[in-house]
């Protein structure tokens, strides 16, 4: 607003001078005879006369409902007596009234429209401030948006109102965008602060050539509408409110946001993504050594083995070179009934061949049979290549730090109960989960919202305080850049799991029609 005297003057007007229906009331106003209608033609329509219109359009309107419906309202000789005591009432009177609350028309002052309870309701009014030149419309107001300021393309061509003036720069105390320096005692002034958005407001204000100084939001927020007084708060309620000029902060450019305030460029680009506290390091266990392969592959080498070891005894079965007949000179021989040549290669030994060979160790016997040794050279092979993948593994699992992690995705979250998750009051994440209509994002809303006790942090440093006390039992939901930051600052007792749940970016806000907005 301008200062005019010394005082702010702003007010509100209810016709709206661009409605249809009033430009057609206006050219049939000034038309009329000015000894019938004096005020008509020079006189400007008066807010009580609209009010008159819009009032008798209500009632011709509620008794064509009525009409339509078949309902007598006539009364028939039966008239009220609203002084006798007790008072006796018009017998249809509560059908008037229910269909004066059913009515919703356009009306000289816009929508027409009543509540339960007999208020008007949905419906808005124009706010003019004055300026040098004139009354100029400054946005408008409606019970569910509050104030919206209007973009007054002027501005674009005006920057002498910002290049003679201080800058009010909102932020807020996040890191690494906006940090207190160690010893601010000694610094005055924007000195105080340091970070990115910090170094990205001094580059800003030297490149347009302005004077500025950092504020720090208040109530710590970056900005979300009140679901009850539709007020906004924290750094977009500053620049809506007229309380800053600009916003230079990690401040995520969202549609609800770009309804009352203008964005730059984004100049960082992100996620939301899920924090969890660092899992333990896993202590190795009993069957520790069976982890370098898969299960499946573990039971793929036993059947082998047996396989191998059951070919082999039946290849040597039927081979006549395993059958051999014992040397021995101190036992006489029955040419009548000779020995049985023994085989070497009964089920027993071919397991023991087969084991020591996959052992790498070897054994006392050897098939003497080309299909036995056949089989065992494939079985050597087969093991060479087992033990050398295997002992390539091992080395990897013995040098690497193993962590089991008990969420990996956002679906991991949404489908157990032992761990909680929250994410930041009064930001664009929470928005994000209130207004998705993603299945798993809308269980997980519904998860949030009744949640005892609450699972939303007032700041970012809470939710990951909360996360490193929780033992494991509270994930975070954040911007992936935050994220990784702290996922890199000691303790380094945090880590980031999963992709981002979506994409977006922060950028620089400015109020609608402000004069920042045009400045190169």
């Amino acid at each position: 607003m301008v200062v005019l005297g010394g005082a702010n003057v702003t007010g509100f007007q209810i016709i709206n001078s661009e409605n249809p229906m009033v430009q057609q009331f206006m050219q049939r106003w000034v038309r009329l005879d000015e000894r019938e209608f004096p005020e008509a033609k020079n006189s400007p329509l008066k807010y009580t006369s609209a009010l008159t219109h819009d009032a008798i359009l209500v009632i011709a309107e509620a008794f064509r409902y009525l009409r339509r419906q078949r309902v007598d309202v006539s009364r028939r000789g039966s008239a009220g007596d609203c002084l006798a005591n007790p008072a006796v009432p018009w017998s249809q009177g509560i059908d008037i009234e229910r269909a004066l609350k059913m009515v919703q028309v356009q009306g000289m002052t816009g929508n027409i429209q009543f509540d339960t309870y007999g208020r008007r309701t949905n419906y808005t009014i124009d706010v003019y401030e004055m300026r040098p030149g004139g009354p100029r419309k400054a946005g408008y107001w409606n019970e569910y948006e509050r104030f919206v300021p209007a973009v007054d393309p002027s501005v674009a061509n005006d920057t002498s109102s910002v290049e003679n003036r201080t800058i009010v720069v909102t932020t807020i105390l996040e890191a690494p965008y906006v940090m207190r320096k160690q010893s601010p005692d000694q610094k005055e002034g924007n000195e105080k602060y340091e970070g990115y958005c910090v170094d990205l407001a001094y580059e800003i204000a030297k490149h347009v050539g302005i004077k500025y100084e950092l504020s720090i939001v208040p109530d710590g927020k970056y900005g979300a509408r009140d679901p009850d007084t539709k007020m906004w708060n924290g750094m977009v309620g500053e620049l809506v409110y007229g309380r800053a000029d600009i916003a230079v902060a990690p401040l995520t450019i969202t549609l609800v946001r770009e309804e009352v305030i203008d964005f730059s460029k984004p100049f960082m680009s992100l996620g939301i993504s899920i924090m969890i506290k660092k899992p333990q390091k896993s202590k190795p266990g009993v069957f520790s050594f069976l982890d370098p392969l898969a299960y499946e592959i573990w039971m793929c080498i036993v059947f082998a083995y047996i396989g191998v070891s059951v070919v082999l005894f039946l290849v040597s079965r039927f081979s006549p070179y395993e059958w051999h007949l014992e040397d021995n000179q101190e036992e006489p021989r029955d040419p009548q009934n000779p020995p049985d040549p023994p085989n070497e290669f009964g089920i027993f030994n071919s397991l023991w061949f087969s084991l020591g060979a996959f052992m790498q160790q070897g054994c006392d016997i050897s098939p003497r049979s080309l299909s036995g040794r056949i089989v065992g050279g494939v079985w050597w092979f087969f093991t060479l290549i087992i033990i050398s993948s295997y002992t390539a593994n091992l080395a990897a699992f013995l040098t690497v730090e193993r962590m089991v992690s008990p969420i990996e995705s956002a679906e991991d979250l949404a489908k157990q109960t032992e761990i909680a998750y929250g994410t930041l009051d009064s930001g664009s994440t929470k928005e994000f989960f209130r207004r998705s209509k993603i299945a798993v994002y809308e269980k997980m809303w519904s998860y949030m919202k009744s949640a005892e006790p609450s699972v939303f942090a007032k700041t970012t440093a809470d939710g990951v305080a909360r996360v490193r006390k929780s033992k494991g039992k509270f994930a975070f939901l954040l911007e992936s850049t935050m994220n990784e930051y702290i996922e890199q600052r000691k303790p380094c007792d945090t880590m980031k799991v999963g992709g981002n749940l979506d994409s977006k970016g922060y950028g620089v806000a400015t109020p609608k029609g402000s004069a920042l907005r045009w400045v190169e």
